[in-house]
């Protein structure tokens, strides 16, 4: 087809690259749950969260507003455990609360897993609804292990399962006398750090270097042991805490020889580095520093107060994101697909992509921007398309010498739009430079499979795209 004819659904996408209206649904959810015993209610804590953002949000509304008149609109949900065996008990309605960064927001506080649960994993589900009966979708957490109590004994690096490691988010809160009312969780908020009764934030929790500044620190890799220097660093907004060794906390003291890998669901203990004993503490609301005293006939502890001992348990979050811009949508957005990696193969006049990833199907179709790929629907996992010729993205680009990245997006039969952090990019040959990465994307660990595409890919360009 000529790439200069118009199509409604390429000028479509056209806007949607120029001014994309997103809908992106954020859960937030600790990575471990307790189970339940008898007819006590463990609520899940920290409680899942979910986010709302996007612009698209609010153009849906007036979308519906136009076509039925309706002003009072809002979205609404439920939430609970994936349905093996699950009664619809167990689901949490939930409503949207507007915040002041636009967000929507709202948590299910009364989820639990009771003892006659016998699985070892469970997922969340959530099912969102616009409150005048038309469904969104479904969408899921990631996998959450069920664990009967926090492990006691000294955690094994063979059994890595409730360690915790340089690198992954965590969740931190506190409870006054073991009672849950009273719980808090550390957060951030207009650029502060506070304790709040309502809302949680993901932390990422680095392994840091003995020596580093508030303003410099080298990463390091591994399994994050008491007496470590960390950092945690909010994953909303990127602020940080100063450097903090990480120590356990047995009966309210610190200890200060205890070097064993941290396990989900310990108390621990924050004592700022450098300082003298003083430890990240809360007071109601607000996050203060506490000095520890010292144990006169134990020299190795530091007897803490209640606000500056933490448990610690690890977060996952998944993100789903979508735009119904170009589309009159009657069906649900779900499931929405995630794509995980890219890989190129075949050189000369066809180049194919595989596109790897979650929750794909056959109605839909890859596009480089605003041009539609031949695509192949192999599995729920793998999707394979033809990459377009250059030239589909104008005429001159062969007598030029630059690079050309175009981001990768899903599109499905009926207009919906998933889009993705993946891009690609067409290289001219003359001008490859070595070390230059053809996919790019945010998740690191895919770096040495790019470097080996980029190759294979830099050696068919030529032929691909320098033919008359």
């Amino acid at each position: 087809s000529n790439p200069y004819q118009t199509n409604p659904l390429r000028d479509g996408v056209r806007r949607y690259l120029q001014l994309p209206a997103d809908q992106t649904v954020l859960i937030l959810h600790a990575k471990v749950a307790q189970k339940s015993y008898g007819n006590e209610k463990r609520f899940f804590c920290p409680p899942p969260c979910v986010y709302l953002s996007g612009p698209g949000w609010k153009l849906k509304q007036e979308q519906i507003k136009v076509q039925t008149g309706e002003t009072g609109f809002r979205v609404c949900g439920y939430m609970g455990l994936d349905s093996m065996g699950s009664s619809l008990m167990e689901t949490q309605k939930l409503s949207f609360e507007e915040q002041p960064d636009a967000k929507g927001f709202s948590c299910a506080k009364a989820l639990y897993i009771s003892d006659a649960d016998k699985r070892k994993h469970f997922r969340l589900v959530l099912k969102l609804f616009f409150s005048n009966g038309q469904e969104i979708g479904t969408f899921h957490s990631k996998l959450i292990k069920v664990i009967s109590k926090p492990s006691q004994k000294k955690q094994s690096l063979k059994n890595t399962d409730l360690c915790i490691s340089s690198g992954s988010k965590v969740s931190l809160f506190n409870r006054l006398r073991s009672q849950t009312v009273s719980t808090r969780y550390l957060s951030v908020e207009g650029g502060a750090f506070i304790a709040s009764a309502r809302q949680w934030a993901a932390f990422t929790l680095h392994l840091a270097d003995e020596h580093c500044t508030r303003s410099e620190f080298p990463l390091r890799e591994g399994y994050i042991r008491y007496g470590s220097v960390v950092q945690l660093v909010c994953t909303a907004t990127g602020i940080t805490l100063p450097p903090l060794i990480i120590r356990k906390v047995t009966k309210q003291y610190a200890m200060l020889d205890v070097d064993e890998p941290i396990s989900q669901l310990h108390k621990c203990a924050f004592q700022f580095q450098g300082s003298d004993r003083m430890y990240l503490c809360l007071s109601t609301e607000k996050v203060i520093q506490f000095q520890a005293s010292p144990c006169p006939k134990e020299a190795n502890r530091e007897l803490l107060n209640d606000g500056s001992c933490w448990t610690i348990i690890g977060t996952e979050t998944v993100e789903y994101t979508f735009s119904e811009s170009l589309a009159c949508v009657r069906e649900p957005v779900s499931p929405v697909p995630l794509i995980t990696a890219l890989q190129l193969t075949g050189g000369g006049d066809v180049a194919m992509l595989e596109v790897q990833g979650e929750h794909f199907h056959a109605h839909l179709k890859v596009w480089f921007g605003d041009v539609e790929a031949e695509t192949m629907y192999r599995s729920p996992k793998s999707l394979v398309c033809v990459v377009p010729d250059v030239s589909a993205f104008g005429s001159d680009w062969r007598w030029l010498r630059y690079p050309i990245t175009v981001p990768l997006l899903l599109i499905r039969d009926d207009g919906l739009i998933y889009s993705s952090s993946f891009t690609f990019t067409y290289t001219p040959e003359q001008s490859f430079i070595p070390g230059q990465q053809v996919l790019s994307d945010v998740p690191q660990d895919s770096d040495r499979l790019l470097d080996s595409i980029h190759q294979e890919f830099t050696r068919t360009n030529f032929h691909l795209f320098m033919q008359s």
